[in-house]
């Protein structure tokens, strides 16, 4: 049965629950307080990441009870984030989430890892490109989002990873997607490829994109969903605004997952959901050996344990 809001994405996640969660830069209050509740309600073993001085000051300022949980010492955010990989890679951890690091830090660790020293944060050389959490696949950003008014779970990507993805690549991230959506219990979900039109028009290379990832989803190129574009905004998510203007197909009006352009697009709508809809959003990057829980570094404590709960569902 498909989630259908966050209330039931925690609970599904409790089932699958407890895994280890290395969180990177830890100390930070509504991230503690996240860690605090996923490990009271059987989540997640929080293993915080970060300045150790700083997190037991706020656990102590907020009453936070940290017992259970293992702090390691590691105030640098880039190298609390390369620290969390190796824990993930050493089999120590299952999964990773950020805390209060810059996002690049930990996706460019899952990438690139190659140890923690201390005596330098410098860029990692390419022969480390191997060490990091790689697959083979795409490292791609999923947003999961709760909206009012809507009666289903609304996925957006790639919001976060790929900046302007070729065709290849659009492929890869409506496949990472469509696999989210299966660990939600969509057993078929509707992916619905953005553009600024619903029709095919040479001069809008966006548009041919869309249709030529129709296609490859027909002859199973892609699997586990059904895909159409180009297609506007109203077109994927109003069955009304899809009537109207003529647009049929299993897509139109009833989209589970939204491809956009681009990751300045992606971000633009994924802050425009939860800034003016006043949407819940998790977030998740997908595609690598484990998944990594990608909360806004301002997201109060409730949407830090969704983007939890999401990555330990996809773990």
């Amino acid at each position: 049965m498909a989630i259908k809001n966050f209330v039931e994405l925690v609970e599904m996640a409790k089932r699958k629950g407890p895994r280890r969660v290395a969180i990177v830069a830890a100390h930070d209050p509504a991230t503690l307080l996240a860690a605090r509740e996923a490990q009271k309600e059987g989540l997640a073993y929080p293993i915080l990441v970060g300045d150790s001085a700083a997190i037991t000051g706020m656990a102590k300022e907020r009453d936070i009870d940290l017992a259970g949980m293992t702090v390691i010492d590691e105030p640098h955010p880039k190298l609390a984030a390369r620290r969390a990989v190796e824990l993930v890679k050493n089999g120590q951890a299952d999964l990773a989430m950020n805390g209060l690091a810059q996002p690049r830090h930990l996706i460019e660790a899952a990438l690139t890892s190659a140890g923690t020293s201390a005596s330098s944060v410098e860029p990692l050389s390419t022969r480390d490109r191997e060490k990091g959490l790689r697959n083979g696949r795409l490292l791609t950003n999923v947003g999961v989002f709760e909206i009012p008014g809507l009666d289903r779970l609304l996925m957006v990507s790639d919001i976060g990873v790929v900046v302007s993805p070729t065709l290849e690549q659009r492929a890869a991230i409506i496949q990472n997607a469509i696999g989210v959506a299966h660990r939600l219990g969509i057993e078929e979900p509707r992916v619905a490829i953005l553009a600024a039109t619903e029709t095919v028009d040479p001069k809008v290379p966006l548009s041919l994109d869309a249709a030529k990832l129709s296609k490859m989803a027909q002859r199973g190129q892609i699997k586990g969903g059904i895909v159409d574009g180009p297609m506007a905004l109203d077109i994927a998510i109003s069955p009304h605004s899809a009537r109207i203007k003529g647009i049929k197909g299993d897509v139109a009006g009833q989209a589970d997952i939204l491809i956009v352009p681009d990751i300045e697009a992606g971000n633009l709508l994924a802050k425009t959901i939860t800034y003016f809809a006043k949407g819940k959003m998790a977030s998740v990057v997908v595609g690598g050996k484990c998944p990594l829980a990608m909360p806004s570094r301002a997201d109060p404590p409730e949407a830090k344990l969704a983007s939890l709960a999401v990555g330990i569902l996809v773990a």
